[in-house]
């Protein structure tokens, strides 16, 4: 992984072999960001998504390996109880253009990942809903 500041966005290249989630969380603790959003492309041969129930406050995901080209990944970074919190989903489509996706909780990169994660100025917490069964925005 290697990245460049450029005032408030940071650009990233993630590398071969390495988990998105993991590298987003690395850049932001080592530049001190608290609210930011976050985009990108890219590669990746192992990737698990998931699909939230209200109805059910549970989670279904599913885990998928091969040739897959990420169509769209974007999320927020955040604060919850005063520590990094990121929030991403994912879209990702395989050789016969199908396309799965949805809350994204790792991907390995087989290829490259480039990622833009704007820098926002002020901060957004993030506080659990029982009614809803997520960690929602608390401004």
């Amino acid at each position: 992984m290697d990245y460049r500041v450029f005032s408030d966005k940071i650009v990233a290249r993630i590398d071969r072999g390495e988990e998105i989630c993991q590298a987003l969380r690395s850049i932001c603790l080592a530049e001190k960001v608290g609210l930011a959003s976050v985009s990108a492309i890219g590669a990746v041969g192992e990737f698990t998504a998931g699909v939230f129930s209200p109805q059910n406050k549970t989670y279904a995901s599913h885990t998928f390996r091969g040739d897959y080209e990420i169509v769209s990944l974007s999320g927020t970074v955040t604060k919850k109880d005063g520590e990094f919190y990121q929030h991403l989903h994912m879209s990702a489509g395989d050789g016969e253009g199908k396309v799965f996706g949805g809350h994204l909780n790792s991907a390995v990169v087989s290829a490259t990942c480039e990622m833009v994660i704007t820098l926002i100025d002020g901060s957004v917490g993030r506080k659990f809903s029982r009614e809803i069964g997520l960690n929602l925005f608390e401004f």
